[in-house]
């Protein structure tokens, strides 16, 4: 997984008109959870747009100068409720021998056979909860939906690796395509290939009911 880097300083004062005073300087008042002690810093607010406005998933490295450098993920980031203003952020601090849980972006590969028929492909999980090894996390988790016919489904299951485990039911639906208006039956091109009878009636039918 990709690493982004944020330079801070530890914070000294943690009061209300401490942070204030962070926040008119447009800088933003941070915190580092893990096993030890929280620890407290702020950044520039310029220094967290590559980490906000990505759809891809990142740890990331917290570097406080002489106060020392932290490896960790973003929990929870809070925006201001009309502006578009970063207001805090916490982060967890992960170690290469422990297991982390974060959401991870879904991304879909190749064009669907049904969304080609007139089809709606719908994504029902944009992200999953996936917990591995910092080494293990992936940026993104691909799906592979060229041979999604009108009514086919990708589920958790079909999606599952030895190197990361997807915190989901195998049974929860990450991509379909549905039917719509302007659906055509499809034919069975592997079918055709191999010489078989055409389709009939309901043979299309029972396609479109896939």
């Amino acid at each position: 997984m990709k690493s982004i880097t944020i330079l801070g300083s530890k914070r000294e004062s943690v009061g209300k008109k401490a942070t204030k005073a962070l926040r008119n300087a447009g800088l933003v008042p941070c915190v580092i959870y893990g096993e030890s002690e929280p620890v407290h810093f702020h950044a520039e607010e310029k220094a967290f747009k590559h980490l906000i406005y990505t759809p891809d998933a990142h740890t990331v490295l917290i570097d406080l100068g002489t106060d020392g450098t932290f490896k960790a993920i973003v929990q929870d980031l809070q925006w201001h409720p009309v502006r578009e203003l970063l207001l805090h952020a916490d982060f967890f601090q992960i170690t290469d021998d422990k297991p982390v849980t974060m959401e991870i972006p879904v991304r879909s590969e190749g064009v669907a056979r049904g969304v080609l028929n007139g089809g709606v492909l719908r994504r029902n999980m944009r992200k999953l909860r996936v917990k591995a090894l910092p080494a293990n996390l992936p940026d993104f988790i691909t799906v592979d939906i060229a041979q999604l016919k009108i009514g086919m489904k990708k589920y958790v299951k079909d999606l599952r690796t030895d190197a990361y485990e997807i915190m989901h039911a195998d049974n929860v639906v990450v991509i379909m395509v549905k039917t719509s208006r302007t659906a055509v039956a499809e034919a069975d091109d592997d079918d055709e290939e191999a010489g078989d009878v055409p389709t009939t009636d309901t043979d299309d039918e029972a396609a479109v009911a896939e």
